[in-house]
């Protein structure tokens, strides 16, 4: 840390240099103890001297390269989820089977759900909405297998 060792340390710079403790312990370059040790110290550091004296046999390392734990990812086939994955965070990007399958399900339903209710109302019990999702179902199947999905 650049400056006169005399000035105040404010809390983030004790959670800079805690952060920075953290890693050269976890490199193994301190043990438990020391690690502790000047954890506890770091933590009740009034200056910035007393900081710079906690990692002055330490190499100097750059946290913004570090990889944030927020920012890993996971390993494939780690972790299964219906929602699809964007790691961008915007909005989700479904394959066009996925976007078929989907507009299948919702017009089945409408069917099924028209069916039902003219069924009801004294209409016919013939299941006509199977002549229209059977076929068009197979054809997505067909196309997924073509394709590899």
């Amino acid at each position: 840390m650049p400056g006169d060792p005399r000035i105040r340390a404010s809390d983030a710079d004790r959670d800079r240099v805690a952060a920075l403790l953290r890693e050269h312990h976890a490199a193994g370059r301190l043990t438990a103890e020391e690690f502790h040790e000047r954890m506890n110290q770091a933590l009740e550091a009034k200056t910035l001297g007393e900081l710079d004296e906690l990692l002055a046999d330490l190499p100097a390392i750059d946290l913004y390269r570090l990889p944030h734990e927020s920012m890993r990812r996971t390993p494939p086939g780690g972790r299964q989820s219906l929602v699809p994955n964007d790691p961008t965070g915007g909005l989700a990007r479904f394959t066009p089977g996925a976007v078929a399958m989907g507009a299948w399900a919702v017009v089945t339903s409408g069917l099924v759900a028209i069916w039902a209710v003219t069924a009801v109302l004294g209409g016919t019990w013939f299941p006509w909405w199977a002549l229209v999702v059977l076929p068009w179902i197979w054809i997505l199947i067909r196309r997924a297998q073509h394709r590899g999905e």
